[in-house]
């Protein structure tokens, strides 16, 4: 779902997926590199750079409207994943703790320390490295 200049991805819904969170880091990574290889052949002037924000958690899942119907999601770990981007650099992928501690084993990624995020207090973030 876009929402504004921000684009919405979810990750198992509506059926659970324990694997969820590596989904959707690999995912992250997936479009990164495609932005990547994007600036290396169009440059700076003909493209543009994007931010990731990943967080893990619970969500209201639902239908809304009334002539045009759209499947939504609300809830606080939207709201923590829009502070995560919101609190990342271009080109990278920053994930909350939560979202650590289900990719630690599968992910290599740099503590970044507790980030003071607007509305939440100090949170823990951790940017995915790229792979070599």
């Amino acid at each position: 779902k876009t929402i504004g200049d921000a684009y919405l991805a979810v990750g198992g819904l509506p059926t659970p997926d324990p694997k969820h969170a590596e989904n959707t880091v690999k995912a992250a990574k997936e479009i990164s590199q495609f932005m990547e290889e994007r600036l290396g052949k169009l440059g700076k002037e003909r493209t543009f750079e994007i931010r990731i924000g990943v967080h893990s958690g619970s969500v209201v899942a639902g239908i809304v409207g009334i002539k045009k119907f759209a499947y939504d999601i609300w809830g606080d770990t939207v709201n923590t994943a829009a502070r995560m981007e919101q609190n990342c650099e271009a080109g990278k992928i920053n994930i909350s703790q939560t979202t650590y501690e289900l990719v630690k084993d599968k992910f290599s990624c740099e503590y970044r320390g507790e980030i003071d995020v607007k509305g939440k207090g100090q949170l823990k973030m951790y940017y995915v490295t790229p792979t070599p």
